[in-house]
This record gives C-alpha cells, structure tokens and sequence, in this order.
C-alpha cells in the first residue's frame, strides 16, 4: 500500500517537524564533505516544511564513531549542517547532543521556518541498540514525524523504526525523496518498459545473490561486470588468472546462471594486469585470463556489446561497476556504459553506493532518470525485504 507524504499533511503551519534525513556523507581525512549530494537530496523536502510555515528538527547518522571524543570529531555534525544552511540559504543552528534538556529546550524555542540539527545520531548508543527509553525522547520534540533516508530505510535504528512508533497519534510520513525512490522502485518491479536491461558490477556476488535472482524474474538481458565477473567465470571453468574470486561462491554462481541461462551476458573480452600499481603494462585479452595477470576492467569488445545492449533497451537498472573506475586507467567500461546510458531515451534507473559515485565523477548524474541515494536499500528492496522502517509510516487510504 503507498505510503503518506508529505502532501497528505493538510497544515504544517506553526508545527516542529522531526526529519531523519541521511546526511551520511563522504569525509576527507580531515573531516571535511567531499561530495554533498545526500545533502541535496534532502533539499526538497526541508524547503516544502520550511516553505509551510514549520520549523525543521533534522537527525542523522554520519560515519561509523567509536565512542573516542578525539577520534570521532570529523563525524560530529557541524559541516553538514553548515552546508545545509549554505545550500537552504538560511542560518541552521546546531546542536551538540542528540537528546536531553538542551535538546528540548533548542527544539521547543523554534519558530515557523527555522532549522535545527542534531548532533550524530550514532554518538548515543540508543540508536543502533533501537533503544525505546531514547527513541521516546526524540519522538517528543516534534509533531510530526518524516523519513526522508532512503539509505536507512533497510536498518532497525531507533531514529528509522523505535521514534516513529512511539508517535502513534502524531503524523508519520515520507518526505519527497524517499516517495520518490519508492515510486521510482516500484515501476521497475511491477510494469517495467521492455526491453528490460539490468547491468551488475561490484566486487562481490556475495553481496547481491537475492537482488540477481530478484532482478531474473523480471529483466530480459543481464550484464555482468566488475570483479563478480571472475567468480561467475571460474564457475564456467575458465581461467581467471590472479582475479579475485569469491572461491565460497561457486557453487551459487553456477545456480545464477542456469536461472539466468539465456540472459545473463559475461564479458567478451578483459583488460588485464600484472599488477594493480602498474597499468602501463595493461592489455586486452579474450575469453581466459592468463595465469599471473589480474582482470580490472571490462575489453572494448564488451563496451561496443553492452552499449549496444543499452541502445536497445527502453528500461534500465545498473548497479556495480563495471571495473576498478576510481583509477582512471581502470574506469573505460564502467565511463563508457555511464555515457550510453546517459544519451539513452530509456528509463535508467542507478543504484546508489559506488554506482551512483561514479555517475557524479563523471558529471553523468543530470542524464539519468533517477539515482538512488540507497545503496543496500536499493538492493534490499528489490530483493522484496520487509522494511520496518516504512512499516511505521502511515498508509494511503485508496478508494
């Protein structure tokens, strides 16, 4: 059943709205944001509050701390909200905890189109532990609860599930994102555009064996690349050379493809390398890869097949790239599929995590319909986890 929104809120005026966004942002060694679109994303949400005459309570995770005051100081949350205010064009306040008497008194002080940020989430250890005690504090400095992380929507925390419960008479909706994403991921689950194209990379099949039998069930072709590609090839038994292989995954990889006989398409061709500090020594190779050279990429026979592949299709979903693209030598199939799908007409949807870092590196981000801001959500939810995060909201009555 759709979920409520923000749409469905007759009158914010006057209200403190509590918005678990997911400035989980990417840092610098010193702490500092190096790419701000989680950030962003949050941006229409906070403007349509702000814009209805209501004040914002912003939380959010960042980073994984310790509990080590020193340690943990590049992950408190006074860049992200100095970048909020930059971005909304307004002064955001700050606060240095996540709950208590300074919190309430913060929150309770608010006027109509104020902003307040709350100190990391994960500095109280009633957020992971989905502690209710510290939930139920949260819950009363706000009249309405929004969830705007997608990216946390698949996580038990006490900010996602435990906060919204313990609000049962006050409003719980999604913010625009999340709509969004759920909109978005719902289309390709139920009445895709054909043909239907998925593109997997990553370094891992361990890590999407539910989201590929999921995705089998529905998408006509699926492209394999990435590192995934030499555990589904030593599957085949072919050679894979000093690749990296899941050697525990074997077994699941050859169950992968005969579900996927007739549609799952392995690289042609590799580029190659004896070692990953040396791609002047890089080549191109067809079928097995050499003993003492390592796979980093996908050859140029499988570029022009998959973009041809992309040029077909009317839907697309690409998650995992395609080969080690942070290294520039390493990044021209991972770039070269990013280009296609960016001049395509399709529906091309991108998986979050590094997928969707790579479509930014590239200034490729713009072309796509749409980039999740969730990487393990992205996959949980095509894979059909119960959330129970989203489980808190409220549902959308239908006539």
């Amino acid at each position: 059943m759709a979920k409520k929104t923000l749409a469905d809120l007759p009158n914010l005026r006057g209200k403190r709205v509590l918005v678990r966004v997911d400035f989980n942002v990417p840092l610098d060694a010193a702490g500092n944001i190096t790419n701000d679109r989680r950030i962003r994303a949050a941006l229409p949400t906070l403007q349509y509050i702000l814009d209805a005459s209501a004040s914002a309570i912003v939380m959010s995770h960042l980073g994984r701390p310790k509990g080590d005051p020193k340690k943990d100081a590049p992950y408190k949350m006074d860049r992200a909200a100095d970048r909020l205010g930059q971005l909304l064009g307004r002064p955001v306040h700050k606060v240095n905890a996540v709950v208590g008497p300074d919190v309430a008194a913060a929150a309770q002080k608010l006027q109509p189109g104020a902003v307040l940020v709350l100190e990391n989430l994960r500095f109280h250890p009633g957020e992971q532990a989905g502690d209710a005690a510290f939930a139920a504090q949260l819950a009363q400095l706000a009249d309405v609860y929004v969830n705007d992380a997608f990216g946390t929507c698949h996580r038990s925390d006490a900010s996602m599930v435990a906060v919204p419960a313990a609000m049962p008479s006050k409003p719980r909706v999604v913010g625009k994102l999340v709509a969004k994403e759920l909109e978005i991921l719902d289309e390709l689950l139920s009445a895709p555009r054909r043909p239907f194209l998925a593109i997997l990379g990553g370094a891992k099949v361990s890590d999407k064996i539910g989201f590929i039998k999921s995705l089998l069930t529905r998408v006509d072709r699926v492209l394999i690349g990435g590192a995934m590609t030499y555990t589904f090839m030593k599957a085949e038994g072919q050679g894979v050379g000093n690749s990296r292989v899941e050697v525990d995954k074997l077994s699941q990889a050859r169950e992968l493809l005969q579900l996927g006989k007739g549609k799952i398409i392995l690289p042609l061709d590799h580029l190659v390398v004896e070692a990953l500090d040396k791609p002047d020594g890089a080549r191109v190779v067809e079928g097995n890869i050499p003993e003492g050279w390592i796979g980093v990429d996908i050859g140029p026979r499988t570029i022009a097949r998959y973009c041809e592949e992309i040029g077909k299709a009317q839907t697309v979903v690409w998650n995992g790239p395609l080969g080690k693209y942070e290294d520039k030598p390493y990044s021209q199939g991972t770039r070269a599929v990013a280009k296609a799908l960016a001049e395509s007409p399709a529906v091309t949807v991108v998986g979050g995590g590094e997928t969707a870092e790579a479509v930014e590196a590239f200034d490729l981000a713009d072309k796509m319909k749409h980039v999740s801001t969730g990487g393990g959500a992205f996959l949980e939810y095509v894979e059909g986890t119960p959330f129970p995060a989203l489980a808190q909201i409220e549902d959308r009555k239908t006539s």
